[in-house]
């Protein structure tokens, strides 16, 4: 597990970048073509990862159900994001990689609810969700490169 978690350290690492990178109406924007924007992608890795691995599991999330609801799969920006919201959202990139690794190391994740995800992905454990969850939060790199082309 710990290569597992030094690659999400280092993936947190590469996204908090882009906090000090742009302005928040760049982070705000929706180039021609897209969906998104950059702070949604950011956002969207937080619930999703709290949702994987947190709700999942019968868990407390550390997100608000609002967060939830506005960054979840399927959603899309309907309002520009206030810096209050960027710094939270920049804060809790990485306070919850601690706290999830702690709490992993405490053994407090000791149910899991089965699904399979939209792309197919079965997952059945605690273990799936961390390793799904760098897999996403790489593909999620991903887009936000191809959306800084057009920033």
């Amino acid at each position: 597990m710990e290569a597992l978690f030094k690659t999400w350290r280092v993936n947190r690492k590469v996204l908090l970048k882009f906090f000090d990178g742009y302005t928040l109406d760049q982070l705000n924007k929706i180039p021609d073509g897209f969906n998104n924007n950059l702070i949604w992608n950011l956002g969207h890795i937080l619930v999703v990862q709290q949702s994987l691995i947190y709700r999942a599991s019968n868990q407390p999330m550390s997100v608000s159900m609002e967060m939830l609801n506005k960054y979840k799969p399927g959603s899309k920006p309907t309002e520009p994001v206030t810096q209050e919201e960027v710094n939270l959202i920049k804060e809790l990139m990485s306070s919850l990689v601690t706290k999830t690794v702690e709490d992993y190391n405490n053994g407090i994740f000791t149910t899991y609810n089965e699904f399979t995800t939209s792309t197919g992905f079965n997952i059945s454990s605690i273990e799936d969700a961390l390793e799904f969850n760098n897999y996403h939060e790489g593909m999620h790199l991903g887009y936000i490169m191809s959306l800084k082309k057009f920033i």
